[in-house]
């Protein structure tokens, strides 16, 4: 029997817009009214795990915080292993780093450097695509260690920030897309 989706739009029914946060004149898409949702958060991941299925990546990766949560989610729907890729000095074993531009500063993303053996397909998860330069630096750690970008997925996509443009020429999919 054919499970039957509810449709990716009602998602956007679930997340809770806040004006003004973090700072004034900001829109935050708040997925944590989403997450409390049993039937919606079944849904994201239905249509998480049916666009990636017949791919099949070797291992799903995912961002630190919140990308944890979808990411080992996925992963088990996937019945693949699970990477986290998180901020300096989080892990406690030998790690390869990628530092990275913020509109502000920098940051870096840490990964074990056996996390990935060359070759691996690695499908990279977080809950938000920005401005890209978080997700552009986990690919780019996939690739040190020798990895394969199988693709990059996003619950929540701002797509006026151009994040996309960050990740040419890797698969980047989103379920939601926000254009204010």
């Amino acid at each position: 029997m054919s499970k039957t989706f509810t449709p990716i739009a009602d998602l956007k029914n679930l997340i809770r817009e806040v004006p003004d946060f973090p700072k004034p004149g900001i829109l935050f898409y708040d997925i944590t009214t989403l997450l409390k949702d049993a039937a919606g958060l079944e849904t994201l991941l239905d249509h998480l795990a049916a666009r990636y299925d017949s791919e099949r990546p070797d291992l799903v990766a995912a961002i630190e915080a919140r990308g944890f949560m979808f990411g080992t989610m996925l992963a088990t729907r996937l019945r693949r292993g699970f990477i986290p890729m998180r901020k300096p000095s989080k892990l406690p074993a030998a790690k390869e780093r990628v530092t990275y531009d913020l509109e502000y500063g920098q940051d870096c993303l840490e990964i074990h450097k056996d996390a990935i053996q060359p070759g691996q397909r690695v499908l990279i998860v977080d809950d938000l695509l920005a401005t890209g330069g978080t997700a552009a630096a986990a690919c780019q750690l996939v690739e040190k260690l020798g990895g394969v970008v199988a693709g990059t997925a996003f619950i929540v996509e701002l797509t006026f920030l151009g994040g996309r443009q960050k990740l040419k020429p890797y698969d980047v999919f989103s379920l939601l897309q926000y254009d204010k």
